[in-house]
């Protein structure tokens, strides 16, 4: 089992950045790849990025490309999103979440990731 905590979220003004950590407990972290997902009101749940067990891969969505970094602490069994450049449409709840099975490679799907966290919000005005 792995339990996950989002944190770091708040209000930042458009250009502006903010970095956003996900805390995880339970032993298999280190061996799951981990991914971080926004849905902002009256929308889908999208994918931002993921990043491998090792941390020697990444994958992100077109929109964030460039701006958002995606990494990983093992040792410290936390993920992180770093965000700049942000944008008003980067506005959103943002959770992360880890996949199955250990060792698998990062996916963009949802219904990959078995664990998820609560989520944390970040809104950025224009």
């Amino acid at each position: 089992q792995v339990q996950l905590v989002e944190s770091g979220g708040g209000l930042v003004q458009a250009g502006g950045s903010i970095r956003l950590s996900c805390a995880a407990s339970g032993r298999t972290f280190s061996s799951r790849a981990m991914g971080w997902f926004r849905q902002a009101p009256g929308k889908e749940r999208e994918f931002v990025a993921a990043i491998i067990w090792s941390g020697g891969a990444t994958s992100y969505a077109d929109s964030v490309k460039g701006r958002f970094t995606i990494s990983r602490d093992n040792a410290k069994n936390t993920v992180y999103l770093q965000m700049n450049s942000l944008k008003p449409e980067d506005t959103a709840v943002y959770f992360c979440a880890a996949r199955s099975p250990a060792y698998g490679p990062v996916s963009t799907a949802a219904a990959d990731y078995h664990y998820w966290g609560q989520g944390t919000q970040v809104t950025v005005s224009s």
